[in-house]
């Protein structure tokens, strides 16, 4: 197997298990077919295909970068920070139910995000492009959770 193989498994790799981990996490706590739910919200086996989806395009625009050698100090930074901000947000509204708090911080996700595509579009186009997906259903998301704090309150 090449070095750069192993790159790309291992970049698609943390964030698919991330996303396992957090979904193991929530599992029992996720209430979403018991909630109302705002207009154009989609049925709850939805979720895990497009966030699967997400993370594997995650892993391979960040795969892209690393086997080129464009990954520096700053790009780990917003990388793994939206990473990270991506896996506190199920636990917030799910787990603990804090839908508003929820609200407010997947909108610091979907800053986080549009950031990393900036910062990666800036090393590579394709890396840049394939994270549109993700700031699409996190706006999406955001939308989702706001008609779900205010129908469920």
């Amino acid at each position: 197997m090449s070095e750069k193989t192993k790159q790309y498994i291992k970049s698609i790799l943390i964030p698919v298990i991330v996303g396992g981990v957090v979904g193991l996490l929530i599992f029992k706590s996720i209430d979403y077919n018991s909630l109302n739910k705002p207009f154009l919200a989609p049925p709850s086996i939805v979720f895990p295909i497009v966030w699967s989806i997400l993370y594997i395009l995650m892993g391979v625009s960040y795969g892209i970068l690393e086997t080129r050698d464009l990954i520096e100090d700053k790009t780990n930074i917003i990388y793994y920070w939206q990473l990270i901000a991506n896996a506190i947000w199920p636990i917030l509204f799910f787990l603990f139910k804090w839908r508003l708090i929820a609200f407010i911080w997947i909108i610091i996700l979907a800053i986080s995000v549009l950031i990393m595509i900036i910062e990666f579009f800036k090393k590579n186009k394709i890396a840049g492009a394939l994270q549109i997906p993700y700031l699409l259903w996190t706006i999406f998301a955001i939308y989702l959770n706001f008609g779900i704090y205010i129908l469920n309150k």
